[in-house]
């Protein structure tokens, strides 16, 4: 699930990005589907 969503983030284009904001991106995007995955929810 989680790699699913980090390789569907790595596949969109990434027209005039520098590797470096690239990373930066994709890292805050891992951020972002790591917090909710630990957030606890009220069922």
């Amino acid at each position: 699930m989680l790699i699913n969503k980090l390789k569907a983030a790595a596949s969109q284009p990434r027209y005039g990005k520098t590797p470096g904001s690239y990373l930066a991106g994709l890292l805050l995007r891992a951020l972002m589907i790591w917090t909710k995955i630990l957030t606890p929810t009220a069922h």
